[in-house]
C-alpha cells in the first residue's frame, strides 16, 4: 500500500483508530500532495504490549494499541506521525474524549523525539474537513488552495470506490487493496449460508483481525452470513436511527447503533453481535439503547468485551454458543412456517423452507472453527 513518490516528504500513519474507517482517503489524499505514507505493521502481542507500557492500566484497547502503533513507527525511523483530533463529526455529533484529545494523550506519554501532525476536525465549531486537510498540508508548506482541494477530490475517489466495493460484499481487506490500487471490481459470488447477524462495532475492533480475534472469519467458518458497518450507508444507518424514535449522538455511533438498527428493522438478521472494549462508556451505552429495542422486535443479541488479556478460547465457546442458539430458533422457526405453508398448500414457499432447512443441518462443525 505504499506509495513511492517524486518528493522526501514522509508521513506515518499508525494502523489503528481513524485508520479503519478513513485510510482511502487518507491514502489519496497524501498521494495527490506527493507524501509518501508509510504505515505501521499489523497489530501483534508486542505492539499491544508496547503501547500498555506507556498507558495506566484503565486506559481503553484502542488507545493502548494506537499507542503501540506509534512506537512501532518510531521504531522504522518515521519522523512525522498522524495523530489526529477528530472532535465532532457533524454539528455537535462527539466522539469520546480520548479520541478528541488523542494527541495530547500521545504527546503526554511518549517522550522521544518526533513531528507530531496533528489536524482538528471539529463540525460543532466550524473547522471543517477543508480546514482538517489544509492544516495538514501546511505541515509540508503547501497552501495553494487548488492543490489541497484537488488532493481531498482524489481522497474522495479512492474512499468512494472502497465504500461502494465493501457495501456490495467485498470483504474489509479486499475492497482497501482494491481501493488503493486504483481497481474497482464487482462483488464476488454470494456463500449461501442458513443464519445471518449484523456485527455493531467500530471499525478499529472488527476490522483489526487481532483485536477481534478473526471474529468475522470464525462466524462464516461456522455457517453465519455476516453484516456490519460495511453494508449499511450513512444515510441508511442515520433513518434506522431515528425510526426507532432515537438520535445520533456519538460520531461513531453509525457503526453500532445504526447498523443495529438497520437490521433490527428489515428483518435480515438472525441476530446481533455486540463487539467493544472493555470499559467503553459511549459504546455501553448503545449497546443499552440497541438491547431495548432488540427484545422489542425479538432479535437475540450478545454483547462481547474485548481487552489486552481477552483470550481466545473463551471467546470462541460464547460466539458458539450464540450461533448454536439461533440455528435451533431457525429451525424451529423454518418447522413451524413449514407447516403452516403445508396447511395452506403453498408448494412454492414450501420448497425454499425445506432447502432452508437442509442448510442449517449441513452447518460447520464446531472442531473445524477451532482451526483458525
Amino acid at each position: 500500500m505504499n506509495e513511492d513518490n517524486t518528493t522526501n516528504a514522509v508521513i506515518g500513519i499508525p494502523r489503528a483508530i481513524s485508520y479503519y474507517g478513513n485510510y482511502p482517503f487518507y491514502y489519496g489524499f497524501f498521494k495527490a500532495l506527493k507524501i509518501k505514507v508509510v504505515i505501521s505493521d499489523k497489530t501483534t502481542s508486542q505492539i499491544i504490549n508496547d503501547g500498555c507500557k506507556y498507558l495506566v492500566s484503565d486506559t481503553c484497547l484502542p488507545i493502548k494499541v494506537f499507542t503501540g502503533h506509534v512506537i512501532n513507527l518510531l521504531n522504522k525511523g518515521v519522523e512525522k506521525i498522524f495523530v489526529p483530533s477528530i472532535q465532532s463529526t457533524a454539528y455537535k455529533v462527539n466522539n469520546c474524549s480520548k479520541i478528541r484529545g488523542l494527541p495530547e494523550i500521545i504527546r503526554n506519554v511518549i517522550s522521544r523525539e518526533f513531528k507530531m501532525i496533528e489536524p482538528t476536525l471539529d463540525k460543532t465549531e466550524n473547522i471543517n474537513l477543508y480546514n482538517f486537510c489544509e492544516s495538514i498540508a501546511k505541515e509540508y508548506n503547501i497552501t495553494d488552495k487548488k492543490i489541497i482541494k484537488n488532493a481531498m477530490k482524489a481522497g474522495f475517489e479512492i474512499y468512494n470506490n472502497f465504500k461502494e466495493m465493501a457495501k456490495s460484499g467485498l470483504t474489509y481487506t479486499e475492497a482497501l487493496n482494491h481501493a488503493v490500487n486504483g481497481e474497482k471490481i464487482s462483488k464476488k459470488i454470494n456463500v449461501v449460508r442458513p443464519i445471518s447477524v449484523a456485527i455493531m462495532a467500530h471499525g478499529y475492533n472488527l476490522f483489526d483481525e487481532r483485536i477481534s480475534m478473526n471474529l468475522i472469519k470464525k462466524l462464516e467458518r461456522m455457517g453465519v452470513n455476516v453484516y456490519s458497518s460495511l453494508n449499511v450507508t450513512g444515510d441508511e444507518a442515520i433513518n434506522a436511527i431515528e425510526r426507532l424514535g432515537e438520535f445520533q449522538y456519538w460520531a461513531n455511533e453509525l457503526e453500532l447503533t445504526g447498523v443495529a438498527a438497520h437490521y433490527i428493522l428489515n428483518g435480515k438478521a438472525d441476530g446481533i453481535i455486540a463487539l467493544s472494549a472493555f470499559g467503553c462508556g459511549p459504546d455501553s451505552l448503545m449497546f443499552n439503547e440497541v438491547s431495548y429495542h432488540a427484545k422489542e422486535h425479538n432479535i437475540p443479541i450478545i454483547h462481547l468485551t474485548i481487552d489486552e488479556h481477552t483470550g481466545e478460547g473463551g471467546f470462541i465457546t460464547r460466539i458458539e454458543a450464540f450461533t448454536d442458539m439461533l440455528m435451533r430458533k431457525k429451525q424451529i422457526n423454518i418447522k413451524k412456517q413449514t407447516q403452516d405453508y403445508q396447511a395452506n398448500q403453498n408448494t412454492e414457499k414450501l420448497m425454499q423452507f425445506k432447502e432452508m432447512k437442509e442448510s442449517c443441518k449441513k452447518s460447520v462443525s464446531r472442531s473445524k472453527i477451532k482451526k483458525l
